[in-house]
């Protein structure tokens, strides 16, 4: 099985907030599991999150390929081809 062009091509930035969800932290809101953003380092919220800053990012952006921000998990996701990396 190939991995996606997107997940191959993704790059490694820093955490823009290491802390937890950009928007939610400026919200005060709460989430389940982070998501970061492999072109941008966006910190956003999973999809069982109230928000799901996460996937709302990828619609503003088009940045294609998330990375789960949980401990012990290294798995990617890209919204475009639906496809998952590990």
């Amino acid at each position: 099985m190939e991995i996606c062009e997107h997940i191959v091509k993704a790059g490694d930035p820093p955490a823009r907030t290491p802390n937890g969800c950009e928007e939610c932290l400026a919200a005060g809101s709460r989430w389940v599991h982070l998501r970061r953003c492999l072109d941008c380092g966006h910190i956003g919220c999973c999809d069982s999150s109230p928000n799901r800053h996460a996937t709302a990012h990828f619609r503003a952006t088009s940045h294609p390929v998330i990375q789960s921000f949980e401990p012990g998990e290294d798995w990617t996701w890209c919204y475009v081809d639906e496809a998952l990396g590990t």
